[in-house]
């Protein structure tokens, strides 16, 4: 054999040995990828969490807050769900989701390979991620075992875990989970809460149309809200109610009824949450501090308050109002920004993006920017993101003359002039249609701020509270937190002091100048606010007209510390200088002790402290804390004492109440008889003459009996107005957070705080019936002469209420 065959002979077999070779190396790869990925699934597997934890589900659950009336108000939580059972949502609600996310779920066993299939086909394709294929079950491992982290390890455990939870829990129990886990826009979890989140209803009276609105957010919750977008969110409606019919569970002539079904949409929660956002942080502070935060946020509480919804929502409206128009009278502050023409298109998209309503809500405020200007009538075109809306030359006349610039730029004189690109703040007249149209009125977030307090006199109970213009710029709540000086506002007290030590309704001091030593070789004048002096004026002309140098002599007969020790028994608890300024409001005191210490003239001399929480209970209904049923003491005699300063006999004031316990209980003090009902309703009659002639007049807008006092301090920094009726007393104090800051003209209490208390209590006592302040049978009525506080003869002078035993005896030149 020749060397050539030779050689040839030994290829053939050098290539086997070679493709042998390869071979075994290729098996053992193999062999050792799939030990690899064998010992790597078991390694996962040995890691994977419990499937079994899901049989005993304890979402973190919404604890809700209830009105007196057991309306919801308000809510706490991390995440909005409200549980319920698969048993009390409609079997189509559903048939919806399952043809809507997973239409072979009562088929697959955690894994739908049919949909894995068809999704990666559609995929290539369309050549892009258009479709997914994870199954209900897939969704449930993912959401409550698992992190959404996009990894092959995580999908490996996803598909694992999705089998076991398979194996040991039905459809039904899958669906529990689900339908009460996943996130369906608009802060709500579960099906239970985006149904009352959307419609204001609860699953069980949802309508198909609204099945099919709710099973179509899953896939993109924001994108197809019915807040945000409504015409995107019957689009996918449509595509619910087509897989329904494919699926049998719906007919054609349902699915077509269903489309045509109109859907009242809710405008979202903000506004409900803006209006209590003060009241309920109160509330926060106490329940978190006394629960801890996982109860409060995650434990489902149930908190019932004595807050009035209806009243609440007319205190925050009053109140906005009220600080706008105090605002407006310190005029125009100029546009917010000035944007260059090709800076408009970017600023308007994040203004639309904001926008939650198909419309311009009337009423609402909205920052638009100015893109057109018609000079010769004076108005503008407004762009409020995607929407225009006219400015008219009246909708700016509080402004003043302003100047309408055809250009864009910073004018020289901002706060007179508007040119184009100007962003401002519009009001909402005229809502738009088809997102133009509208008719607005230029407007300005206030700088002044406000605060409100309503309390129900009877129960202590706290009806409305409103702690500032805007929650969301700042927190600090202004009707607790705020020490102000309380000006005349404090005048009653004072004179109810005196009622109590003697004096009367027609009790004559002199209003003339008088000086006092103030130490250091310096003496203390005070003025009236007018600075005039009117000589001899009897106790009620001086609370009418808050007669500043009278009350000062008032305060000074009958001594610093009984009236300190007076306001005590009102409730107040800062801290209370005992010196004649006091006499003028000079205690720095919140609203709320202020308006609470009236609710004892309104309630027959009894201080009950207020208070906003009737009872707490937990998930299952277990009562936490209740509060306990109020046992109001008898008032004492009504029987005279010794003369003060020649006058006749007056009530003695009540015994001091016990103090509480060391340890704070009882949790609510019991009512104390802080006066006596004859000295509660003289000083209640006195305050009647406030609003019935004096500086209170604007509050007898609501055409009922209203007792209440105005309160102006130095250089109008401050403006009150507290004033009740029978059933309701109510505060309002106006102010800027700089305490320096004067609100200007028009910042008196009778015209910045007076106009927000009669706009609100107009709403507010609107279904009571119409109460005059009933007289105590130890009250008697006696013609004076009204300049000299004597006995009148015949029909001369006026009617004067005084307790009995203290009427005066001499007749009018006697």
């Amino acid at each position: 054999m020749s060397h050539e065959q030779k050689t040839a002979r030994r290829i053939p077999h050098q290539r086997r040995g070679f493709f042998s070779t390869l071979l075994l190396i290729v098996v053992t790869l193999v062999v050792v990828t799939l030990l690899g990925i064998g010992g790597y699934v078991a390694f996962l597997m040995a890691k994977l969490p419990k499937v079994d934890r899901l049989a005993d589900y304890k979402p973190p659950v919404v604890s809700q807050v209830y009105g007196d009336d057991g309306t919801l108000v308000g809510e706490f939580y991390l995440e909005r769900r409200i549980v319920v059972p698969v048993n009390r949502m409609p079997r189509k609600l559903i048939q919806a989701f399952v043809a809507a996310e997973d239409a072979n779920f009562y088929s697959h066993k955690g894994i739908d390979y049919i949909g894995i299939v068809r999704a990666a086909f559609k995929n290539l394709i369309t050549m892009r991620k258009k479709e997914g294929a994870s199954t209900i079950t897939q969704q449930v491992t993912k959401t409550m075992l698992l992190t959404p982290e996009k990894k092959l390890s995580r999908k490996i455990k996803e598909a694992i875990l999705a089998k076991r939870m398979e194996e040991r829990l039905t459809k039904d129990e899958i669906l529990y989970l689900y339908l009460n886990q996943i996130y369906l826009g608009a802060g709500a979890y579960g099906v239970e809460a985006a149904a009352e989140t959307y419609f204001g209803k609860s699953v069980d009276q949802l309508s198909l149309a609204e099945m099919a609105i709710l099973a179509g957010l899953p896939k993109a919750p924001n994108a197809y809200s019915p807040i945000k977008n409504l015409a995107r969110a019957k689009e996918r409606q449509n595509y619910v109610l087509e897989r329904m019919v494919a699926e049998g569970y719906i007919t054609q002539a349902e699915a077509e009824h269903a489309r045509k079904t109109p859907l009242t949409i809710l405008p979202g929660r903000r506004a409900m949450n803006d209006q209590v956002a003060y009241f309920l942080e109160q509330m926060r502070i106490y329940l978190e501090s006394r629960y801890g935060e996982d109860q409060l946020y995650k434990g489902g509480l149930k908190i019932y308050t004595t807050m009035n919804a209806a009243m609440q929502r007319a205190a925050y409206e009053s109140v906005r109002a009220g600080l706008k128009a105090v605002d407006k009278r310190q005029g125009f502050r100029g546009a917010l920004k000035y944007l260059k023409q090709e800076e408009v298109e970017g600023y308007c998209n994040k203004v639309e993006e904001g926008i939650d309503s198909a419309a311009l809500k009337q009423g609402d405020t909205y920052t638009g920017v100015i893109v057109g200007i018609n000079p010769s009538k004076g108005e503008a075109l407004v762009r409020v993101g995607d929407r225009t809306g006219l400015l008219a030359r009246k909708g700016m006349a509080w402004a003043g003359r302003l100047n309408l610039l055809n250009n864009y730029g910073k004018p020289d004189k901002p706060s007179k002039a508007l040119p184009l690109g100007a962003v401002v703040e519009v009001q909402v007249v005229t809502p738009d249609v088809n997102r133009q149209g509208a008719v607005f009125e230029l407007d300005q977030t206030p700088e002044v701020q406000g605060a409100l307090v309503s309390i129900d006199p009877t129960t202590g109970g706290i009806k409305a509270m409103i702690g500032g213009y805007d929650f969301r710029k700042s927190q600090f709540n202004r009707a607790v937190q705020a020490k102000r000086n309380a000006g005349s506002a404090f005048k009653p007290i004072i004179y109810a002091a005196a009622l109590e030590k003697g004096f009367t309704a027609a009790t004559v001091i002199e209003d003339s100048e008088v000086e006092y030593p103030a130490g250091l070789g310096k003496t203390w004048k005070p003025r009236n606010y007018d600075n005039t002096y009117r000589g001899p004026v009897t106790m009620r002309e001086a609370l009418t007209q808050s007669i500043n140098v009278v009350s000062v002599k008032i305060l000074e007969r009958i001594g610093v510390d009984y009236a300190v020790e007076f306001a005590k028994r009102l409730g107040f608890t800062s801290k209370i200088e005992p010196n004649l300024s006091l006499a003028l409001g000079a205690a720095s005191v919140s609203p709320l002790e202020l308006t609470s210490a009236y609710t004892a003239f309104a309630n027959k001399g009894v201080y009950l402290r207020p208070f906003s929480i009737v009872k707490v209970t937990d998930n299952a209904g277990t009562i936490l804390e209740q509060r306990p049923a109020q046992v109001v003491p008898p008032p004492p005699p009504a029987v005279p004492t010794e003369a003060v300063d020649g006058q006749q006999p007056a009530v003695p004031a009540p015994p001091k109440q016990p103090a509480l316990p060391s340890d704070g209980a009882p949790l609510v003090p019991p009512p104390s008889q802080a006066t006596t009902p004859e000295v509660a309703y003289l000083i209640t009659n006195l305050m009647e003459s406030v609003v019935q002639s004096g500086t209170g007049h604007r509050a007898a807008a609501i055409k009922r009996p209203v007792a209440g006092k105005t309160g102006t301090t130095n250089e109008m920094k401050d403006a009150w107005f507290i004033g009740y009726v029978p059933q309701l007393v109510t505060g309002v104090w106006v102010g800027f957070d700089n305490q320096e800051r004067s609100l200007g003209s028009g910042g008196s209490g009778g015209l910045a705080a007076a106009p927000i208390w009669a706009d609100f209590m107009m709403k507010a006592v609107a279904g009571m019936p119409v109460q005059a302040f009933e007289t105590p049978e130890s009250v008697s009525m006696v013609r004076v002469n009204a300049r000299s506080g004597k006995l009148a003869r015949g029909s001369e002078g006026v009617q004067e209420s005084f307790i009995k035993g203290t009427e005066p005896t001499a007749y009018e030149g006697e």
